[in-house]
């Protein structure tokens, strides 16, 4: 049997229904402003969608990669879990938040997690690999 990563597993299980959802969620603006190829121009609220889905991807690869060498590297546990659950949180708040109004303020939460959860996990991948952690 191959190595088991449990926090990078439910990790990219979680990326991949908030992806899921992200999409349904450009997917519903799609229908109902009626375009089905391209965008609706900046500031448009398909084009914030579509952002808010790319962004996601962006971030989430890279996060993904530094939680699963982190995992690999055996300096995980147990604060690692709960990085992952506030990222992923982060990046709901970031998606309903794109879509301005009553969650408006998810925007910014959820890009300032993101930025501080990126931030943390390269300076422990750094650390890690000076031999500190």
């Amino acid at each position: 049997m191959g190595i088991v990563l449990p926090v990078t597993l439910t990790a990219a299980a979680a990326a991949a229904i908030i992806n899921i959802w992200l999409g349904l969620r450009a997917g519903q603006m799609r229908a109902k402003t009626k375009i089905s190829i391209g965008d609706d121009g900046p500031g448009g609220p398909l084009t914030a969608r579509m952002r808010a889905q790319l962004n996601f991807l962006e971030n989430t690869a890279f996060f993904l990669i530094l939680v699963a060498a982190i995992e690999i590297a055996g300096r995980g546990e147990p604060w690692l879990a709960w990085v992952v659950a506030i990222y992923m949180l982060g990046r709901v708040a970031h998606g309903l938040g794109m879509d301005g109004g009553t969650f408006a303020v998810g925007r910014p939460i959820g890009v300032l997690i993101t930025m501080l959860s990126l931030l943390g996990l390269a300076v422990v991948a750094v650390l890690i690999t000076l031999g500190v952690m």
